[in-house]
């Protein structure tokens, strides 16, 4: 894998490197603004399909390009001359090596131009990263002075006509009555109707057309297909020509995956839509697809560029990238775990849970104990009764034969 640094663009007013400015489509210079623009250029050009790349397209996309080796990821990096190759933008190992004159690459049709900056970028990683769960401290630090950097990843497209014949088996639905026996509530055995669905199957062929335009093949053995797929999608629409203007201040990589292997990926990603066409064709309820003959005819293919900003990192001698689709602003992220944030919440939470349980056991014991006759033996003492005292009569205070009135 090679890492192209394209061709640096003087600055006509203080003679720095113009970079180009995502978004404005004008090459910038970062020390005194001044812009200039980007010459426009023909349209995207569809090349038709050949077994070997015609020998033209082959060339340096810079005459004084070096091309070192990265110790960490071994990804061959080149850059031009006063630039220096930096850190490999892919795994962020500092590249110390000597040099050797870089190999012609396959020249680009066509590049997909940055729509956002390097500082948007950046907010976006940082974004990500404190949306992470249990991500260890010093990450937001790490990822901080990293920074990220421009990379333009090589895709190829493929267009094709396709003419398939099929053939398979059509499955319709259709419901029939049946007795079964069962045991009612009452243990007897009764008899009761109930329908059955069936499949009836019949042989059937036919032919589906479909015309693909631009299916998307990764180029980059770099990154996992898996990855990249997941920074989707690619406004395909806004390609431009290939101009080393819209490269100032980015890297690009060579394409790692061949033509001839880029168009067999395109043609098992037409395959599955086809097979689609076919059941939708086929009709039914179910279908079988049996045999598909497929004719793939004029075939052209583009070779283009589509940028991502990469923020690569090492956290204990593990490497972790994050993305972002420099037209779109998607992100995808790699992350490392705290083990001890993960233990922490792990006790927070048997403390919690442990404690909610003791509390509710306490507090039901309370509020049952009102409720429920003590076990306990309750003793009684008797009474004790005396003799008892003489009751004084009414008369013997008013007298005897005296009388009330």
């Amino acid at each position: 894998m090679t890492v192209l640094q394209i061709q640096s663009f003087p600055c006509s007013s203080c003679g720095a490197k113009l970079e180009y400015s995502p978004g404005a489509a004008r090459l910038k210079c970062p020390y005194c603004g001044s812009e200039e623009d980007i010459p426009d250029g023909d349209e995207v050009e569809e090349i038709p399909f050949t077994p070997e790349i015609p020998k033209p397209e082959l060339s340096q996309l810079a005459e004084n390009a070096i091309e070192v080796a990265c110790p960490g990821c071994r990804a061959n990096i080149t850059f031009v001359p006063p630039d220096i190759a930096g850190k490999c933008p892919f795994c962020g190992t500092s590249i110390v090596a000597e040099g050797k004159t870089a190999h012609p690459v396959v020249t680009p049709g066509g590049i997909l131009p940055a729509k956002i900056s390097a500082s948007q970028a950046k907010t976006s990683v940082q974004k990500w990263i404190n949306s992470r769960w249990f991500a260890p401290t010093a990450l937001k630090s790490l990822a901080q002075k990293e920074g990220v950097q421009g990379v333009y990843l090589p895709f190829w497209t493929c267009d094709s006509q396709t003419y398939s014949a099929y053939s398979g088996q059509r499955g319709d639905y259709y419901y029939r009555t049946r007795s079964v026996s069962r045991t009612n509530s009452d243990g007897e055995t009764e008899w009761v109707d109930e329908e059955v669905r069936e499949t009836s199957w019949h042989h059937v062929s036919g032919q589906v057309d479909r015309f693909f335009d631009d299916v998307l093949v990764v180029g980059t053995r770099q990154i996992p297909e898996e990855k990249l797929v997941k920074l989707e999608p690619w406004d395909l629409n806004h390609l431009v020509p290939y101009s080393p203007a819209y490269m100032a201040g980015f890297k690009a990589q060579r394409a790692q995956v061949g033509l001839n292997d880029a168009i067999a990926k395109a043609k098992v990603s037409m395959d599955q839509l086809i097979e689609a066409d076919v059941r939708d064709d086929i009709g039914g309820d179910e279908q079988r697809v049996g045999n598909v003959q497929t004719n793939y005819l004029d075939i052209t293919y583009k070779h283009i560029l589509m940028p991502v900003w990469i923020s690569a990192y090492r956290y204990r001698n593990k490497q972790f990238q994050v993305m972002v689709n420099a037209q779109t602003g998607q992100v995808l992220g790699e992350r490392p775990w705290s083990v001890e944030k993960i233990a922490a919440a792990v006790i927070a939470t048997v403390v919690v849970v442990g404690g909610g349980i003791w509390f509710f056991s306490q507090m039901k014991g309370s509020s049952s104990s009102g409720y429920r006759r003590s076990n306990s033996t309750v003793i009684r003492s008797k009474p004790s009764y005396g003799k008892p005292k003489p009751v004084k009569r009414m008369s013997e205070g008013l007298g005897v034969g005296r009388s009330i009135s």
